[in-house]
């Protein structure tokens, strides 16, 4: 099993932080995300717990179910289903508020179950695509939240 960890932080509060990023239909801000989707409801709340999302990313198609949701501070998920296959132990997302904002660290524990050439696959091949695609993310989370758009609603009210 290989752990991949990024971190970034975001000059946004945790609240909108925390509610961008476990909106995943969002995701399709970064260049290496086709089409996600929520196709099942969590229990309490659409991304909570329960809640089964579909991936589609340029390395493949994850399925993946929300197993906590601890507003504002932490979301974790299992990839149930992929394809390519893969054996997923785990995915998380903590939350910090931080001097300069939130400080975003998103975990994932996994694997390419190939007798002989899975280690190395998962360590030179899927192991950048992922790190990469999680900072693509959180870097169009910083965007939407900290850019010109993400101003404009508060100029409009006359509060910017």
């Amino acid at each position: 099993m290989e752990t991949m960890t990024v971190e970034r932080v975001i000059d946004a509060p945790i609240e909108d932080v925390f509610a961008w990023l476990t909106t995943t239909t969002h995701y399709t801000a970064s260049p290496l995300v086709l089409r996600c989707r929520l196709t099942r409801r969590g229990e309490a709340v659409p991304y909570g717990v329960g809640a089964v999302r579909s991936h589609l990313w340029l390395i493949g198609w994850f399925r993946e179910r929300i197993t906590r949701y601890d507003p504002p501070y932490a979301t974790d998920y299992v990839v149930e289903r992929s394809v390519p296959p893969s054996r997923h132990e785990l995915g998380r997302m903590t939350f910090a508020e931080t001097d300069g904002g939130t400080l975003v660290r998103w975990t994932t524990r996994a694997e390419i179950p190939l007798p002989l050439l899975g280690t190395a696959l998962t360590r030179y091949l899927a192991r950048p695509v992922i790190t990469r695609t999680f900072g693509n993310i959180l870097e169009a989370a910083e965007k939407a939240l900290t850019g010109p758009a993400a101003a404009a609603p508060a100029r409009q009210r006359g509060t910017g």
